[in-house]
């Protein structure tokens, strides 16, 4: 995560919630861990997205819930 912006020209505010997450991550998954290989690294990242920060992270834009208990409380999930 060096070295790039991810954000929009002119958009500082993008740039924002990127770096919030890649906060989070290094906090809750990736600190203090070594990986045996790149490849051992992008399956745990994935890991984190895909099965905690996306469905049950609790998000402070929701009322610090997660999303699926905002899906639960709507009556989608």
């Amino acid at each position: 995560m060096v070295g790039w912006s991810t954000s929009r020209s002119g958009n500082c505010w993008d740039n924002a919630a990127m770096e919030s997450f890649f906060s989070l991550l290094k906090t809750e998954r990736i600190a203090r861990k070594v990986y045996r290989s790149r490849n051992h690294a992008r399956a745990d990242v994935f890991d984190y997205i895909e099965c905690f920060y996306n469905p049950i992270g609790r998000h402070s834009t929701i009322g610090y819930k997660s999303p699926i208990d905002v899906e639960r409380e709507a009556g989608v999930a």
